[in-house]
C-alpha cells in the first residue's frame, strides 16, 4: 500500500465547527433551458434554495426559499424554469410536503401544492412529459395506499392519476403516465415482476427475483422511455457481480444494458436521490440511461450513451475525483457536475459542450484548505477465513504513520457502505491526530453477492471477526497502537460498537455508540406487521425470526454473556 509522504509539519487545528458547518453550496442543478442555477445554501440561519443567473456568483443569487423552521434538502426544477419544487416536512415529522416556489415572485410565501391530512406524505415526484406543466406525486392520502395523483403545478389542482388497489402491488408508470409494470413483493420476500398489457390492463408475470442477496429490494427499477422495458439491477445465475439489465415487457428477456467485470452495481444513492450520485444517470430530455455508477475502490462510472461519451470525456478532465452528481439543460449542452473527492467536498463544475467553457462553482467549505485534509487510501484486509474486506485507511497529514492512535469507524445498515470521498468525521480525527481504518466488512453492499450474503447468520460472530480482524491487520502493519484503539458507530454501527467493548473491552480503549440499537430482538419484535415481507431478505434472512422458538431458529450471537441476542 503507498500512502502520501508526510509534511514537514501538522497543519494547524480546524475546530469542529468548520468540518459541521451547514454548507455553503450544495446539490447543485441548471434550469432545463439552461440559464440559472439552483443550489441550497443557508439562508435566516437554515438551508434554503438559492437561485442565479447561470454566469453569476452567489453575490447575485437570490433565496427563493425562507425557511426558518427545518432546512430543505430535496428540491426539483419543473419543466417552466420559473417554478421550483421542493419537499419540506413539520419540525422533522417526515410527513413531506409539496411545494411550489415562483422564481418571478421570490420574496412571496411558498405554496403547499399537496395539503394533506397529518399522518400523509409525500413519497416521490415524477416528471411527466406528455402533460406539460404537471408532475406525478406519489402520496399517502389514504393511510395504507401509495396512489399516484397528477399535480398541475401552476393551479395547484390535484388529480388522482393512478390508484393503488393493493397496498401489495406497486405500479410503475412509463412517461406517458401509463402502467407499464406491476412490482409485488410476496410473503417469503421474492419480488414479482410482472408486465402490464396496455390494452387490457392484465398483468403478466415475466420473473421472480429475492433472496439475500437482494436485503434492500431491487434496484434501481426505471422503466425504459419507450415503456417496454424495466431496468433492475441483477446477478447473473452463476455470477457475482450486479449489472444493470433490461427485462423486456412483452417477453420476459433479461438483456445486460451495463457490467462492469469485477465490480458491482452502486444502488448507495437510493439511500438519498438527489443529494448522493445516481445509481443510473439519465438523459434529462429523453429519460434515456446515459451512464451507470459501479462501486470499487474510487466508484467506477461505465458509459453508456456516445454522445455522453464525449461530454464525459471532458468532464473527467476537470477534476480527479469522481463524477457524483450531473444536470444538464433539456439539449445536453450545457453541463454542471460535482466530482467526489477524499480531500475536498462538493467539487462542482460547469461545462458548456458547445463552446468548451468551464469554469468552478460554488464550494461547500470555502475555509476548508484540501491541502490540509488527509487522503483516503483503498486497503484490503484479509478475514481469518479468507474473505477479503475492502476497507480505507486515513492517516493524519504530517505525522509519522507508525504507532498512531486510531479509530475503526463502523458505517450502519448493515446493508450500506464505506466508499472513496470527503467525511468530515474521518477528518476532524485525522486533523487531531488519529488514524481512521474503515471496513467494508461482510454484509456491506456493492461488493457482490458473495461478500455481501457472507453475513447470514453472521451477526456477532464472523460479522464482529471482520472487525477485529481489520484492527489487528493495523496493528501488524504498523499503523496503529494497539493500547490506543477506539470504536465507532452509527445506527448498526453502533450495535457493532456495543457488542465489541461488552465482548472484547480489552481490545478497545474508547467507544462512541450513535443511535445504536442495544437489542436485536426487541427492534425486530417492533416492525410494524405490514414490514415483514419486506423484511424478509434482509432481517429475518440474515438474523433470523424472533418468533420462532431458539430451539429450530438460527443462534446469531454466541459469544458469552450476550444470550439476549438470540434470534
Amino acid at each position: 500500500m503507498t500512502t502520501s509522504t508526510p509534511q514537514s509539519a501538522p497543519p494547524e487545528l480546524i475546530e469542529v465547527e468548520e468540518f459541521f458547518a451547514d454548507p455553503g453550496f450544495l446539490v447543485p442543478q441548471i434550469s432545463p433551458d439552461g440559464t440559472r442555477l439552483a443550489y441550497l445554501a443557508p439562508h435566516r440561519g437554515r438551508r434554503n434554495i438559492w437561485v442565479r443567473g447561470i454566469d453569476e456568483t452567489h453575490d447575485d443569487a437570490v433565496p427563493v426559499t425562507h425557511d426558518t423552521r427545518r432546512g430543505i434538502f430535496t428540491y426539483y426544477w419543473t419543466d417552466d424554469p420559473r417554478r421550483l419544487l421542493y419537499l419540506q416536512d413539520t419540525d422533522g415529522n417526515e410527513d413531506f410536503h409539496l411545494h411550489r416556489v415562483d422564481l418571478d415572485r421570490p420574496e412571496e410565501p411558498a405554496v403547499d401544492l399537496t395539503p394533506m391530512d397529518p399522518g400523509s406524505r409525500v413519497f416521490a415526484v415524477e416528471p411527466l412529459p406528455s402533460v406539460p406543466g404537471s408532475v406525478l406525486v406519489t402520496m399517502n392520502r389514504r393511510p395504507a395506499h401509495f396512489d399516484v395523483f397528477r399535480v398541475d403545478v401552476a393551479t395547484g389542482e390535484v388529480t388522482l392519476h393512478q390508484e393503488q388497489a393493493d397496498p401489495q402491488v406497486g405500479v410503475l408508470l412509463d412517461r406517458e403516465g401509463r402502467p407499464a409494470f406491476e412490482v409485488v413483493t410476496e410473503p417469503d420476500g421474492t419480488i414479482a415482476v410482472s408486465g402490464v398489457d396496455r390494452t387490457t390492463g392484465a398483468a403478466r408475470l415475466l420473473r421472480r427475483i429475492g433472496g439475500t442477496e437482494y436485503p434492500l429490494g431491487v434496484h434501481p427499477q426505471l422503466v425504459t422511455p419507450d415503456g417496454d422495458g424495466l431496468l433492475l439491477g441483477s446477478y447473473a445465475p452463476d455470477g457475482d457481480d450486479l449489472r444493470l439489465v433490461r427485462l423486456d415487457r412483452e417477453t420476459g428477456e433479461e438483456t445486460v444494458v451495463a457490467a462492469a467485470r469485477g465490480r458491482s452495481l452502486d444502488v448507495m444513492g437510493i439511500m438519498a436521490p438527489g443529494v448522493l450520485p445516481p445509481v443510473v444517470y439519465t438523459d434529462r430530455r429523453t429519460g434515456e440511461p446515459i451512464a451507470a455508477r459501479f462501486a470499487d475502490d474510487r466508484p467506477h462510472i461505465e458509459v453508456l450513451d456516445p454522445r455522453f461519451a464525449e461530454v464525459y470525456a471532458e468532464l473527467a478532465t476537470l477534476s480527479d475525483g469522481v463524477l457524483g452528481t450531473l444536470s444538464s439543460d433539456e439539449e445536453g449542452r450545457r453541463w454542471v457536475a460535482t466530482f467526489g473527492h477524499d480531500r475536498e467536498p462538493g467539487v462542482t463544475w460547469f461545462y458548456d459542450h458547445a463552446t468548451g467553457e468551464r469554469r468552478r462553482l460554488g464550494r461547500p467549505f470555502p475555509d476548508l484548505d484540501p491541502e490540509d485534509m488527509a487522503p483516503m487510501t483503498p486497503v484490503r484486509v484479509p478475514a481469518r477465513d479468507g474473505l477479503e474486506l475492502p476497507g480505507y485507511l486515513t492517516l493524519p497529514v504530517g505525522v509519522e504513520p507508525r504507532d498512531l492512535p486510531m479509530v475503526l469507524l463502523v458505517h450502519g445498515g448493515p446493508w450500506s457502505q464505506d466508499f472513496w470521498g470527503f467525511n468530515p468525521e474521518v477528518q476532524l480525527l485525522a486533523n487531531r491526530g488519529y488514524a481512521v481504518l474503515q471496513v467494508n466488512y461482510r454484509g456491506s453492499i456493492g461488493y457482490g453477492r458473495r461478500h455481501l450474503t457472507a453475513a447470514v447468520g453472521e451477526t456477532g460472530r464472523a460479522m464482529h471477526d471482520d472487525l477485529v480482524d481489520a484492527v489487528e491487520w493495523a496493528i501488524a502493519q504498523g499503523y496503529a497502537d494497539p493500547d490506543r484503539i477506539g470504536i465507532s458507530g452509527v445506527s448498526y454501527g453502533g450495535y457493532a460498537t456495543l457488542f465489541a467493548i461488552a465482548t472484547e473491552p480489552e481490545r478497545f480503549a474508547a467507544a462512541i455508540d450513535y443511535v445504536g440499537v442495544s437489542d436485536l430482538v426487541a427492534a425486530l419484535r417492533a416492525l410494524p406487521p405490514f414490514t415483514r415481507a419486506y423484511n424478509a431478505n434482509s432481517w429475518y434472512g440474515y438474523l433470523g425470526d424472533p418468533e420462532i422458538p431458539v430451539a429450530s431458529s438460527r443462534v446469531v450471537c454466541d459469544r458469552p454473556g450476550d444470550g439476549r441476542n438470540l434470534v
